[in-house]
């Protein structure tokens, strides 16, 4: 009896051993510096330096404050998950806003000019791309706020996405055509997002139904815009808008984006 315990407890010492082993990760973060035409643009690239083989990419596009801890953070929670993963800088220089007005105005040529936006987008796709580590057949996108519509609108323009999620962005923008859009996509959408109206939401579902896309719309009851970060609450009452975090919607959107890239990464 002695010699069976002995031996029970020997093995579930070396189960407890192997899953610690196997729980072990290194997650490695990098500031990268890299171009678009004259324009230095300063991103932020994380993943887990235990996994030898290649990994599938996830580029982030921030909200319109810029490229900010929160985006920085969210890379580091993609690559925990085992993901090449890169939070990028569209507005070159690593800018941050502080305040609407600024956000704004750093936004603003971005939703007027596609291809600027495109030309910015791929120019960090290319910088992910020399890392060793990159399954450049495996690319994703996922983007917040002002990060979201960017992501739908490279989608829509032809990106060579495997999908894309848009966590609380705005839905108008790029019409949708068949022939370019073959990302799969995932819409994280708060129901009482006072930035994006129901007739907005109701155009993006009709124009996706048109084209017969491949999409998924998750929307939040008591969710806002940005219900997805933990700093949207005090920003809202600092700048008096409407957004506010959200953890319910947060948690769930999290779960929902991770179900969908395991699928589109398949």
């Amino acid at each position: 009896m002695n010699k069976f315990y002995l031996i029970l407890s020997a093995t579930i010492v070396l189960m407890i051993s192997c899953n610690n082993n196997k729980n072990k990760m290194t997650i490695k973060t990098e500031n990268v510096s890299y171009l678009d035409d004259s324009v230095e643009l300063n991103g932020f690239v994380a993943f887990d330096s235990t996994i030898s083989s290649k990994l599938p990419i996830v580029l982030i596009i921030h909200e319109w404050w810029g490229m900010n801890d929160y985006v920085k953070r969210r890379a580091k929670q993609l690559a925990q998950l085992g993901y090449l993963a890169m939070a990028i800088d569209m507005y070159g220089n690593g800018l941050n806003a502080s305040s609407v007005e600024e956000a704004a105005k750093l936004s603003a040529p971005f939703y007027r000019d596609n291809q600027m936006a495109r030309e910015r987008f791929d120019a960090a796709l290319e910088k992910i791309k020399t890392y060793s580590q990159a399954d450049t057949t495996k690319i994703a996108a996922i983007g917040y706020c002002f990060g979201g519509s960017m992501v739908l609108n490279l989608a829509k323009m032809g990106e060579t996405f495997k999908g894309v999620v848009s966590f609380h962005g705005g839905l108008a923008g790029v019409p949708a055509n068949k022939e370019l859009l073959l990302a799969k996509i995932l819409v994280c959408h708060g129901a009482d997002d006072q930035f994006v109206t129901s007739d907005e939401v109701h155009h993006f579902k009709k124009e996706m139904d048109s084209v017969h896309a491949d999409y998924l719309f998750k929307e939040y009851k008591g969710a806002t815009h940005a219900f997805s970060n933990p700093d949207a609450t005090e920003w809202g009452k600092k700048f008096n808008i409407p957004i506010a975090y959200n953890a319910a919607a947060d948690s769930a959107s999290w779960d929902e984006m991770k179900v969908f890239l395991e699928r589109v990464f398949k």
